[in-house]
């Protein structure tokens, strides 16, 4: 059953930091909206970058959340480690000791957003990775409880923090290892599309890729 052009799912992407002059997840992101989403996915898309800077993401989260009013928020991220689409299921409030692109901080290494130690999404992370692995878009995909104590996991506390029954967490490869930027797209819009489908109770995901 489609959704209401109402019903808003927000995806972000990071600009660009210290050994990402192009940064995977945005450049994935951005073709989103040339997959037709909107129309598939039945939802207004939106989709924005977000520097990798604590203040402006500090800044930014909540006012995504007050402005768009999202069914959903995905948050990309790129990990140079990483090898497959990895989904994160926990963020930490402190232990930011790694500067952002303008060489700051946050205070005590402490994100302001949010109280308790420990942040987690309450969809089911386990059963997404296993749909998105079982569906045809090509892409491997694990879970993952440690998202790197940089401005990825501080984002993504910053939104738990605000809804955790909405909120995910995606780490994507750089770019062709070993997937390209339009792979990537498609298999962001599978996660979407498996997230949506379980929030109204459907079972089938899109196969217009």
């Amino acid at each position: 059953m489609p959704g209401t052009i109402e019903e808003c799912v927000v995806v972000t992407g990071f600009g660009p930091f210290q050994g990402h002059d192009i940064n995977a997840s945005w450049e994935a992101v951005k073709l989103l909206p040339e997959l037709e989403s909107e129309e598939q996915l039945g939802v207004k898309l939106i989709v924005m970058k977000l520097p990798v800077a604590y203040e402006d993401v500090v800044k930014m989260i909540p006012a995504i959340w007050t402005e768009h009013k999202p069914m959903l928020v995905i948050h990309v991220g790129v990990s140079g480690l990483a090898d497959k689409i990895t989904l994160e299921k926990v963020a930490h409030r402190s232990g930011y000791k790694k500067a952002d692109i303008f060489g700051q901080l946050p205070a005590e290494g402490e994100c302001c957003l949010g109280c308790s130690d420990e942040a987690c999404s309450s969809l089911d992370v386990e059963q997404i990775c296993c749909k998105l692995n079982e569906s045809e878009c090509g892409l491997t995909s694990s879970v993952s409880s440690n998202a790197g104590r940089y401005l990825c996991e501080f984002t993504y506390y910053s939104s738990l923090s605000i809804d955790n029954s909405r909120t995910l967490f995606i780490h994507v490869p750089d770019l062709n290892k070993p997937y390209s930027a339009l792979e990537l797209a498609r298999g962001i819009k599978q996660i979407i599309s498996i997230i949506l489908n379980d929030i109204r109770g459907t079972d089938q995901t899109t196969n217009h890729m």
